[in-house]
């Protein structure tokens, strides 16, 4: 039973499963860019956030997979994850896709199908796309209509239509323009109207749509028209579409009128009048009628007939040429030939009544005959036209004329009739014999033609002519010439390749083959140039560098076609404009100045030098300080950098500056530069004794003090640099029992004890202490007072200040310190001391006694001790200036230079 069911339910699943299809809708328009969002297939088939019922973190996640990757899936990008759809990097172009002009075009995997349920103007993209996990898988088909819009313009077939409309046309004629405007674009993207640009107010269009939908323009005519007053019309057709804004598209229309038969021939004169010798020869003009028919082609062929009422004698005397309508004599005058003839003729055209002319010809009798003129050319002649080149020599021979009277009674004389470098002369020895030739050279530049004639006339006066036409044949005997011996051209550097400079002229008088001028580059142009060997136009191939190179100056040929060819040559010179292209350069990217302090303000430091390859204002260049514009400032002519103050080295080392130049272009261009000054030092600070803080403090020594103990130092700074700043100690002035008991160190500055003490060495010493630069040229330096009190104790502080307040009598030592001796034989002195002092030191500790009689002696010698300094104390000081003790009293104290 158990397989019995699972046969009979399985097929069902299996049903069910395929079933799940489901069909999404989805629309875009054309032309969109990457990344744009389609829609979300999970949203839109309402899937489930949460995997049936399990829990969260057990919830297996959907998968989105395009079935196949046709053509649909290249215009599409599918989120496996999140399902949305969006436009890929393949741009839709709707026209491309949907060439299919009805029916809706499906474009899937493989093939395009139709669907009669979508609008005749869908364009769909049709797409399989699989959801798993198998709890939730479908099939779903996914089908994108893509909406047109506006991005193609009416676009006509050919540039140029060509329309006939017969002169005769009815107002209201309807003619369709057989090639009417395409536009890729549907419905009201399509062409909607045409209109006419110009319709000389006898033309418009109309517009008719097909069962289709094709909008065909009609020409309709709205006046009459005249093929002999306008045989064409030329306007411009434009097609325009429905879109927003809407495209245009135009052609050139071209209106040919046809002519129809409605004009007839017309004589200019109703009658001729023409009078003929009754000798004439047969042949003789008698005279030409012309009639004009307006019309064209065979509409306007003339014949020419005689009217049924000419005489038959008049039709056999004269010949009527029917197509050109020349009367001549076709048989002799006699005797009994009529004197007066009325010659009727028609001028015949299709459908038309003939026109009517008369001609009356009078033939005047004679009783002689004429004089005979009768050519010989030794010159090319046809048909009477005389054929000589240009710059034939003088007295080229042209022809003989015999001249005679055929009745041999009158005597005949001849001469020349007409214009032009000819002359006729009688040819000797012979008799009537005369010889026809040019005077000077023919010029075809200045006449091509010449007609002349050989009047022969006998002695009773009768005269007859003989018509000559000499035509001048061209020679190659002009050159070329330019219109510009000199041609001064300019342009713009940075021109774009393949400029144009300018269009050459030159003409050439002769005629044909020799008068076609060809241009060509002299030797002595660059590559980069090109002339146009037809037309004349010189262009340049490449940019232009006016910084590299500003004129050019090279020759050009005009060579006409003749042979030998002839030539004419012209100089073209070529100026390169300036353009703001060179931004201004210094000379260095860094400028190091080095300057003593002290320097007076506005003295110049340096000069910064700037450059600029531009021409006139492009290359102008301005100066300015970017940073520290409060105390440098710079010329920005002469690029001088000056500082407006005196700079201190010790208030300041160095200055780093930046200067920027800005040339005059317009946009301008700049630069800058990064500039150093470093401030050399000069000795103008002179040492700063910062130790001891006071002239008026003191240091108390023990008499047990050993020689060669550190007393106390003098510790001083220089505010300079390098030896004006390297200090050396010397003391200058003494004053106390034994002031020769204390040394001090020229390079430390430490004071110390030389000999020892003795019972007389007590009281107070004072040593006035030089503290003194190695500056150049001349060192500075400052004094200090170090006062010392050798005793056991100080028992009356203020007694020692009052005798610091006086100004003690100090004689001045100019000894120069020696920095580079070293005092050892003082340290050996105290050395052999130290023994005694050891002994003394343990026989005062042995006996209480002698230590209580030395206090007592002690304080007897201290007395007296202060009544000694006191007077010692009373000196003045002979320096060249007074010094003050009270000054900077416990600070650091700085005196000024003695």
């Amino acid at each position: 039973h158990l397989l019995l069911f699972l046969l009979f339910v399985g097929p069902f699943n299996c049903f069910a499963s395929y079933s799940r299809a489901t069909e999404l809708f989805y629309s875009l328009n054309e032309g969109l860019p990457a990344g744009v969002l389609i829609g979300s297939l999970a949203r839109d088939l309402r899937l489930p956030t949460a995997g049936g019922q399990h829990p969260a973190a057990l919830r297996p996640p959907l998968s989105f997979t395009l079935a196949s990757h046709g053509l649909g899936g290249q215009y599409v990008q599918l989120d496996n994850r999140s399902g949305e759809l969006h436009t890929s990097a393949v741009e839709i172009d709707r026209e491309a896709l949907c060439v299919e002009s009805s029916g809706a075009t499906v474009f899937g995997g493989s093939s395009a199908i139709s669907s009669s349920s979508l609008s005749s103007e869908s364009c769909l993209l049709l797409l399989d796309v699989l959801v798993l996990p198998q709890e939730y898988f479908r099939l779903v088909k996914v089908k994108i209509a893509i909406r047109d819009v506006n991005d193609n313009a009416p676009r006509f077939p050919v540039p140029h239509i060509h329309l006939s409309v017969p002169e005769n046309a009815p107002v209201n004629t309807r003619l369709a323009i057989e090639h009417p405007a395409l536009d890729p674009d549907m419905g009201t993207n399509g062409v909607q109207t045409y209109r006419l640009r110009d319709n000389y107010g006898v033309f418009t269009l109309d517009v008719e749509e097909n069962e289709s939908g094709e909008r065909t323009p009609y020409l309709i005519v709205m006046g009459a028209l005249d093929r002999e007053t306008q045989e064409e019309y030329v306007t411009v057709i434009v097609a325009e579409d429905g879109g927003t804004p809407p495209l245009v598209g135009s052609a050139t229309l071209t209106i040919g009128i046809s002519d129809i038969n409605d004009n007839c021939p017309q004589f200019n004169d109703s009658q001729l009048n023409v009078t003929l010798y009754g000798n004439s020869s047969l042949g003789t003009h008698v005279a030409t009628v012309h009639a004009v028919d307006m019309d064209l082609g065979s509409n306007a062929q003339v014949t020419y007939s005689y009217s049924q009422k000419v005489s038959e004698t008049s039709r056999d005397l004269f010949y009527l040429n029917e197509s050109t309508g020349v009367i001549t004599l076709s048989t002799k005058v006699d005797a009994d030939t009529p004197r007066l003839h009325r010659l009727i003729i028609l001028g015949n055209g299709p459908g038309c009544i003939p026109a009517v002319i008369t001609v009356l010809v009078t033939i005047i009798k004679v009783m002689m005959r004429p004089p005979e003129v009768v050519p010989r050319f030794i010159a090319n002649e046809m048909e009477g036209v005389v054929y000589l080149k240009e710059l034939e020599p003088i007295n080229t021979p042209i022809a003989f004329f015999t001249i005679k009277d055929p009745d041999e009674k009158y005597k005949v004389s001849c001469y020349l009739d007409g214009d032009g470098p000819f002359r006729l002369s009688p040819y000797k020895p012979y008799n009537n014999e005369y010889l026809l030739e040019t005077t000077k050279p023919l010029d075809f530049e200045t006449q091509q033609l010449y007609e002349i004639s050989i009047v022969a006339w006998n002695s009773e006066g009768f005269r007859v002519s003989k018509v000559i036409k000499v035509q001048v044949l061209d020679d190659n005997d002009n050159s070329p010439v330019f219109s510009e011996q000199l041609i001064e051209l300019s342009i713009e550097e940075n021109n774009v390749p393949n400029a144009f400079l300018t269009k050459l002229h030159a003409t050439d008088a002769d005629s044909g083959e020799r008068g076609q001028v060809s241009y060509f580059l002299g030797p002595d142009a660059p590559s980069y140039f090109a002339l146009d060997k037809t037309t004349g136009v010189l262009t340049v191939s490449t940019q232009l560098d006016r910084e590299e190179k500003e004129k050019y100056r090279y020759t050009v040929k005009a060579v006409d076609s003749g042979f030998p060819p002839r030539e004419a040559i012209a100089t073209v010179t070529i100026t390169v404009l300036d353009k703001n292209d060179n931004s201004p350069r210094f000379i260095n990217k860094d400028f190091s100045f080095f300057v003593p302090e002290n320097f007076p303000g506005f003295g110049e430091i340096g000069v910064i030098s700037v450059t600029d390859a531009d021409a006139g204002q492009n290359g102008w260049v301005a100066l300015s300080v970017m940073n520290g514009s409060d105390i440098f400032v710079i010329d920005t002519g002469k690029g001088i950098l000056r500082a407006k103050v005196s700079l201190d080295r010790e208030q300041q080392s160095s200055y780093i500056l930046w200067i920027e130049a800005v040339d005059g272009g317009d946009p301008a261009l700049s630069s800058t530069a990064k500039i150093t000054i470093l401030l050399l030092d000069i000795n103008d600070n002179p040492p700063l004794v910062l130790f001891p803080q006071s002239n008026m403090s003191y240091l108390l020594v023990l008499p047990s003090t050993l020689p060669g103990s550190l007393i106390t130092e003098v510790y001083a700074v220089d505010k300079d640099t390098g030896m004006n700043a390297v200090i050396a100690y010397s003391i200058i002035g003494r004053r106390g029992p034994r002031p020769e008991s204390f040394r001090i160190d020229p390079k430390t500055g430490n004071i110390t004890l030389e000999e020892s003490l003795m019972q007389n060495d007590y009281g107070l010493y004072r040593l006035l202490v030089k503290v003194s630069d190695h500056g150049y040229p001349e060192p500075l330096h400052s004094t200090v007072m170090v006062n010392l009190f050798v005793n056991d104790t100080v028992c009356n502080e203020s007694y020692i200040e009052s005798l610091l307040r006086k100004e003690p009598d100090i004689s001045i030592e100019e000894k120069q310190p020696q920095i580079s001796i070293e005092p050892t034989h003082k340290k050996m002195e105290s050395a052999s001391c130290m023994p005694t002092l050891v002994a003394l030191s343990i026989i005062s500790l042995s006996s209480i006694a002698l230590v209580t009689g030395m206090g007592i002696y002690i304080c007897l010698r201290k007395g007296k001790r202060h009544h000694r300094a006191d007077e010692n104390l009373e000196v003045q000081i002979p320096l060249n200036g007074r010094i003050n003790l009270h000054m900077l009293e416990k600070k650091p104290m700085e005196i000024s230079n003695i």
